[in-house]
């Protein structure tokens, strides 16, 4: 055997061997063992939004729960795409979580059709974790005091008055929009970009006349006086506001809507992995003190019955919001 040979063959079962040592480093963990090192959450939002306050009070408790540290990585952009394509990339291992939301979710699959994840190929559902209503908000200056004051006014000044919304394809746009058909209302639509924070602040300053908008971005400048409230599109009232009506009580039962948020992980995670999570986040959801923070700001803390009954639930959320974005027209900014 020449020399020549005697190296390629030694460089080649050093190779092997150096291959299988790196395979063995990147072999999936047991899962009995999981989790042993932290766990990041794609919060694909800016702070300050509803999704953010709700994954910042899960936080420890979830992490007292498993163990480990958790890490939030809020991931903005492309009304909450950027976020979600961090997170689809990640190993399906227990370590990348994505707390997405119904827009992520439910919504932008139709609103974005060519979009690069697709969230129910993409991802395996694990629980809800919150839920929060929104609420019709205007400017104390604005002369209508209820809905049915409000319905009046516009029907009196049909395409005179302008609702505001943090974007074409938002939640809040699609909730005024559903509420619109429901009382034959003509209205002009404002679409913001950069969140729900432009568009209140011109609500705040009179620029536009009325919006939905989710609890927790209103909570503050409620409490302040700053924007008065007609009404919040639940089918209770919220004990954060007790005195506020509801959509229900005010004969607009088809257009209840809750925002929620909830966690998923990558396709390909080991299911004792998902159980070991839906656990800690029904604990997590659970705590009394968790629960009263949320409901101070606006959100109820709740967890799913199974990684099940979330898929199912976020299959009926996708199929109801194509409806009301086809029925709307509603497109990307």
């Amino acid at each position: 055997m020449n020399r020549r040979h005697v190296l390629g063959t030694l460089l080649a079962t050093t190779c092997v061997i150096a291959f299988g040592s790196v395979g063995g480093a990147l072999a999936a963990e047991d899962p009995s063992k999981y989790p042993s090192q932290p766990i990041r959450v794609i919060v694909p939002f800016a702070p300050g939004g509803a999704s953010d306050f709700a994954m910042r009070l899960l936080q420890a408790p979830m992490s007292q729960a498993l163990g480990q540290q958790i890490v939030i990585e809020n991931r903005a952009g492309a009304a909450g795409n950027v976020g979600m394509d961090v997170a689809a990339r990640g190993a399906p291992d227990g370590y990348t979580l994505f707390f997405g939301n119904v827009g992520t979710v439910s919504i932008n699959p139709t609103l974005f059709p060519d979009m690069t994840v697709k969230p129910d190929k993409a991802f395996i559902p694990v629980s809800v974790a919150s839920e929060t209503p929104s609420v019709f908000i205007a400017n104390p200056k604005f002369p209508p005091n209820t809905i049915k004051e409000f319905v009046d006014y516009v029907k009196a000044r049909p395409g005179k008055v302008n609702f505001a919304s943090p974007g074409s394809g938002s939640v809040d746009r699609l909730e005024m929009e559903q509420f619109r058909k429901a009382a034959g209302l003509d209205m002009n639509h404002v679409p913001y970009k950069g969140g729900a924070g432009p568009a209140v602040a011109d609500i705040l300053g009179g620029h536009v006349e009325v919006m939905s908008v989710t609890l927790p971005s209103a909570m503050p400048h409620i409490k302040s006086g700053r924007v008065k409230v007609l009404a919040i599109t639940d089918s209770k009232r919220s004990p954060a506001l007790p005195d506020v009506p509801t959509v229900v009580e005010l004969g607009y039962p088809d257009i209840v809507t809750t925002s929620w948020q909830g966690f998923l992980v990558p396709t390909g995670t080991p299911k004792p992995i998902v159980d070991k999570l839906f656990q800690a986040i029904v604990k997590a959801t659970a705590d009394p003190t968790v629960k009263q923070r949320m409901l101070e700001g606006g959100v109820s803390a709740v967890a799913s019955q199974s990684p099940e009954a979330f898929k199912t639930f976020i299959g009926k959320e996708t199929a109801r919001w194509a409806k009301v974005i086809q029925e709307s027209g509603a497109k990307p900014d």
